[in-house]
């Protein structure tokens, strides 16, 4: 197993490898980065080119997509007849233009997504997204299995991204309404600590109702409507008004009501909120 890329996730990935008992080569920009890894057993490689020729398979987790292709630009040819495991965060449209560059080197291509955060790597929990080609998959899978739990979604090479950045969509979702939540308990000193508890119990609540909520998407039909939009819509003034009132910025918050009087605008007030996710979908083609 080759490692190309020693940041936190990176070191995270390599480490899983070797705590595993895979021999791991790795090689990193700043070299010094890979000392600690060297020291508990790893091959440290000078050049991209030796760390991928060292192995039949390469994991590359780098800053960015230029990152990506900057490094393997020059090194493409060490890559042939290899597997490729790019774990680097991007969009479905980079991976997919990544595996047509592999390709053309000969190469079959994996991308993925990280589902974890470096200390979780390796541990249960961690979740890692592949998508790409399903031989190369087949292939490394209980290698890979090394660094979490490997699900396998699609040859479609960008669908783990597209996975990946949904996800942490709705992640970044709750993180803005949990901050708001304590900008707004917070502006009357009350302790974060104090109020999360009731947080974490609400929002459990409301998770219950995602599937409800995604069957109804999936039909079409919005009409199971226990709180409806307009009402909801009206309600959420007061949110933003409170707000405002506790001197709390409400930038976090304002897209959902914006997007609640468009949908009442546009004659779904009677509807439940799920209807709302038509109107995000700006391609009508893919309504």
């Amino acid at each position: 197993m080759s490692v190309l890329g020693l940041g936190a996730m990176g070191k995270a990935l390599a480490g899983a490898f070797l705590d595993r008992g895979h021999p791991t080569t790795v090689w990193n920009r700043t070299a010094g980065r890979a000392d600690a890894l060297v020291a508990r057993g790893a091959r440290r490689a000078d050049t991209p080119a030796e760390a991928m020729a060292a192995s039949p398979v390469t994991v590359v987790c780098l800053l960015d997509d230029a990152a990506v292709r900057e490094t393997l630009g020059p090194a493409a040819g060490a890559l042939a007849g290899r597997a490729l495991v790019n774990l680097t965060n991007g969009t479905p449209e980079q991976a997919r233009a990544m595996a047509g560059w592999a390709a053309g080197q000969g190469v079959d291509y994996v991308d993925g997504g990280i589902m974890a955060v470096p200390p979780m790597i390796g541990q249960d929990g961690a979740l890692i997204l592949y998508s790409g080609s399903r031989e190369a998959f087949g292939a490394h899978e209980r290698t890979l299995g090394a660094l979490g739990s490997a699900v396998y979604l699609d040859e479609d090479p960008g669908r783990a991204a597209l996975y990946d950045l949904a996800l942490l969509s709705a992640m970044y979702g709750m993180f803005g309404g949990f901050f708001h939540a304590l900008a707004m308990t917070g502006s009357e000193k009350v302790p974060a600590a104090e109020f999360t508890p009731m947080v974490v119990g609400w929002l459990n609540a409301m998770i219950a109702g995602l599937p409800a909520m995604a069957a109804a998407i999936d039909s079409g039909d919005h009409s199971a409507a226990d709180s409806n939009v307009e009402m909801q819509a009206v309600s959420y003034v007061n949110l933003l008004d409170a707000s405002r009132a506790q001197g709390v910025g409400t930038e976090l918050v304002e897209p959902m009501g914006a997007l609640l009087h468009r949908a009442v605008a546009e004659g779904l007030g009677a509807g439940a909120v799920s209807s709302l996710v038509g109107l995000l979908r700006t391609d009508p083609a893919r309504r």
